[in-house]
């Protein structure tokens, strides 16, 4: 019994964290690690590396801090207030939902499957048939997880596998000596901001304990373990695809430049491998993974959405508007997509990453250090954008890490270190009751 059980377990883990891996895997994983390797040349394990960490390693970390605090994501964001809570995740679900992740999802299937297949043709009518398929398949909430794990995922899997294992055995061209990106450590990282799986994570991690719990793992230190298995096996899977991916970018190095369209690089790539029909199965493949993210990003959130506004709208009233309003979005195309993104993410991310990793100490924290901390990030942040857009703030360059990206963890620790004082000078000066 204990035997089946066990057993019982493994299939559940699996078909999770392949649910886990698709939700990840969508149209950002897609177009920006073959750029990343191609802008990095010789050093695209390190760019691989840097994303990989500031992408899968965050949003894992994400993961278990919301299983830290029983998947109860208010837990997380509420030690910043409950007002500025909400509004925090509100925003971390409009960036991955309907604003740029869900239309990026509908933008990648159009240039990479649709264009290949039919020719520029117009993106008006695939995009509303695209997200037509997005609301028939997250109309039905309970749903979701198994299609992920148990179809879509697998084929997934199976066809980029095939396009890796190709350009090993074949590569495209030698890899160059030199590399494109004058930092491939900052590129690396701001790539696996553009995914926003970190902010997705806490979302994704809600859909996966609870549907975890309705498996019948209701004990938490079992539900707990079944949870974090199943986030392990889909970073495992990333593992594997993202440096495939990042390693034939770099094998076309030496024959393409930075000004070359994210999603055409990856065709051009396949097209090399596996001639016209290399392009198609890409196509599929590619409309698989975005389909995999999309009902993913609607499912959760419309289900957070639902559950803001306590049942006034409905899911299902939801996700019609969310697809309506993603369809829309996505015919601006891929790269205004991204370019609108980059700002957005740059300011909430750091605020984001901070609550995630406070998350583990929560216990040994104020309220007031937390927030400090949260707030400093985002200030520090902003000042980075202003300074990109030419803003006189010529400090900003000469902040510690800022070569990196992460100027903005000074303003956290010296605004977390402010509350923590302002806390302690609170507690000092109450009466003694």
């Amino acid at each position: 019994m204990k035997l089946q059980t066990t057993k019982h377990q493994i299939k559940d883990q699996l078909v999770v964290g392949f649910a886990l891996f698709s939700m990840f895997f969508g149209a950002g994983n897609i177009i920006f690690p073959p750029y990343l390797g191609m802008g990095s040349g010789e050093n695209w394990f390190t760019g691989f590396v840097c994303y990989y960490l500031a992408d899968i390693g965050l949003a894992v970390a994400a993961i278990f801090a919301l299983l830290k605090h029983g998947g109860d994501i208010s837990s997380v964001t509420g030690r910043i207030g409950k007002i500025p809570g909400t509004l925090m995740v509100s925003a971390m679900i409009l960036c991955i939902g309907p604003f740029i992740a869900i239309p990026r999802t509908g933008a990648t299937t159009y240039e990479m499957f649709v264009v290949p297949l039919l020719g520029d043709i117009g993106s008006l009518i695939p995009t509303a048939i695209f997200f037509a398929i997005i609301l028939l398949l997250t109309i039905r909430e309970s749903a979701v997880i198994d299609i992920l794990g148990k179809f879509l995922t697998p084929a997934l899997f199976i066809g980029l596998l095939i396009l890796i294992i190709c350009g090993l055995v074949s590569p495209v061209g030698p890899i160059s000596d030199t590399s494109q990106i004058e930092n491939v450590v900052v590129e690396g990282i701001n790539a696996g901001y553009q995914t926003m799986d970190v902010l997705a994570a806490m979302i994704f991690g809600i859909i996966i304990v609870k549907n975890v719990a309705e498996k019948g793992y209701t004990e938490a230190r079992i539900k707990y373990r079944v949870a974090r298995n199943s986030s392990l096996i889909a970073a495992v899977g990333l593992l594997v695809i993202y440096c495939g991916l990042t390693f034939l970018g770099a094998t076309a190095s030496t024959l393409y430049t930075l000004d070359i369209n994210r999603s055409e690089l990856i065709l051009n790539i396949t097209q090399d491998l596996l001639q016209y029909p290399g392009v198609i199965i890409l196509g599929i493949v590619v409309t698989l993974a975005c389909i995999t993210t999309a009902v993913a990003l609607v499912s959760a959130s419309a289900d957070y959405f639902a559950a803001l506004s306590k049942g006034k709208l409905s899911y299902k009233l939801l996700t019609v508007l969310i697809c309506l309003f993603s369809a829309a979005i996505a015919n601006f195309g891929i790269d205004q997509i991204v370019l609108l993104a980059q700002p957005i993410l740059n300011l909430i991310y750091p605020g984001a990453l901070m609550l995630i990793l406070l998350a583990f100490f929560s216990s040994h924290l104020s309220d007031y250090a937390v927030r400090g901390t949260v707030l400093g990030a985002m200030v520090g942040s902003l000042c980075e954008i202003l300074y990109g857009w030419h803003v006189p703030l010529s400090f900003v360059p000469r902040l510690p890490l800022s070569e990196f990206g992460f100027g903005w963890l000074i303003f956290a620790v010296v605004f977390g270190i402010a509350g923590a004082v302002i806390h302690r000078l609170k507690k000092t000066s109450s009466p003694a009751r």
